[in-house]
C-alpha cells in the first residue's frame, strides 16, 4: 500500500490504496478482454494519466479504461464520436466492431479499439498533418449526437472534486483560478463560428498509420470555437519544447494564427490549467506523476510561462 501523495511539499495524506492500482487495472482489463472476446496475454501499459491505455499485442487491439470517476460520463460520448467520424470518413482510430461499447466492469468503463498497425506505419505525424485533419473535422456539420457545448473548465472542476491526494491549499488555489478564468472566457468574442472541436488537439493525439496519420482521443470533443483546437499546439511547443517553424507550418496549413488573436492568452491559461490538473485523479495510484505535478503547479502559480514541463505518460 502506498501513501497518497500531497503536493507540493505538504504533509502526506493517510495511506489509501490507489483506485487504479496495477492489481485493480489488471483485473478490470481481464474482464474487459473477456467481454470483447480478445486475448489479454502480454498486455502493455502505454499510458496512465486521464486513461489507462493498454495494447494487447496478441489480439492487436487497444483498451482504454477511464481513470477518473468524475469523468466517466464522457466515455459514451467517445463511442458516439468515433462512430460519427467513421461515417464521415475522417482518418481516426476505429472501435472494435461486435462489442457493446462502452464496456462496463463494475464501476469501471472501458472502450476497445483496433490497433493502428505500427509495423507498417507511415512517417511521423507533423504539425501540417494536424492542421489538415482539424480543418476536415471543423468543416463537418454538427452531428445529432447530443454533443455537449464547449465547456473547457468542466473537467477541471470535476477533477478537483475527484483529486486523489491533493493538499487543501492547492485545491483552493486551483478552484479560484478556475472561477477567474470562467469569467474571462465568457468575455471573449471568437472570430470564427462554432463547429465540432476535437478538444485536445496536439501531436500526441495523432497516430502514424499505413495510410497516413489518424486522430485519437475524443474525450474532450464538443461543439465550440475552433480557436480552442488551435491552442494546444503552441502551448505544448512552449511548455514541452518544439520549434517555432513547426508552429508556423501548422498556422499556415490551417489558415489562422491563433497566437496573434487577442483572446489567445486566456485560452493559453485555460489549457495550462487543464495540463496541471489532468493527473489529479490518479495521484495515489501513480505516484510517479507527483514530481511533475509539483513542477507544473509551482510555475503556474507563480505565472512563470517559460518553465519547461515534462510529459506524463
Amino acid at each position: 500500500m502506498t501513501a497518497a501523495p500531497s503536493v507540493p511539499g505538504r504533509p502526506a495524506a493517510p495511506a489509501v490504496p490507489g483506485r487504479f492500482s496495477p492489481d485493480k487495472l489488471a483485473g478490470v482489463l481481464a474482464e474487459v478482454a473477456a467481454v470483447a472476446g480478445v486475448d489479454p496475454f502480454g498486455a502493455q501499459l502505454l499510458r496512465f494519466s486521464a486513461n489507462a491505455v493498454f495494447r494487447l499485442p496478441t489480439s492487436r487491439v487497444v483498451v482504454r479504461i477511464a481513470a477518473s470517476v468524475a469523468l466517466r460520463h464522457r466515455v459514451s460520448k467517445v463511442v458516439a464520436v468515433a462512430n460519427w467520424l467513421a461515417e464521415h470518413g475522417i482518418p481516426a482510430v476505429r472501435l472494435l466492431p461486435g462489442v457493446p461499447q462502452p464496456v462496463r466492469v463494475g464501476d469501471y468503463l472501458a472502450t476497445v479499439w483496433h490497433e493502428v498497425p505500427t509495423g507498417h506505419s507511415g512517417p511521423r505525424p507533423t504539425t501540417r498533418d494536424l492542421a489538415k485533419l482539424l480543418r476536415a473535422v471543423h468543416r463537418l456539420p454538427r452531428p445529432e449526437l447530443g454533443l455537449p457545448d464547449w465547456a473547457p473548465l468542466d473537467d477541471v472542476k470535476r477533477r478537483l472534486t475527484d483529486s486523489d491526494g491533493l493538499a487543501a491549499a492547492d485545491r483552493r488555489f486551483l478552484s479560484d483560478r478556475c472561477a477567474e478564468l470562467e469569467v474571462r472566457l465568457a468575455e471573449l468574442e471568437f472570430p470564427h463560428p462554432n463547429c465540432v472541436v476535437h478538444g485536445d488537439a496536439h501531436l500526441g493525439n495523432l497516430i502514424a498509420g499505413p495510410d497516413g496519420p489518424v486522430l485519437c482521443d475524443f474525450d474532450a470533443t464538443s461543439f465550440g470555437p475552433p480557436e480552442w483546437d488551435l491552442t494546444p499546439l503552441p502551448v505544448g511547443l512552449r511548455r514541452f519544447g518544439g520549434s517555432r517553424r513547426a508552429y508556423q507550418l501548422f498556422a499556415r496549413g490551417y489558415g489562422f494564427d491563433v497566437t496573434r488573436w487577442p483572446g489567445f492568452p486566456v485560452l493559453r491559461e485555460v489549457r495550462e490549467l487543464k495540463l496541471v490538473t489532468g493527473v489529479l485523479p490518479i495521484l495515489s495510484s501513480n505516484p510517479a506523476v507527483v514530481p511533475e505535478l509539483r513542477r507544473r503547479l509551482e510555475s503556474y502559480r507563480s505565472g512563470d510561462t517559460s518553465a519547461v514541463w515534462a510529459r506524463v505518460r
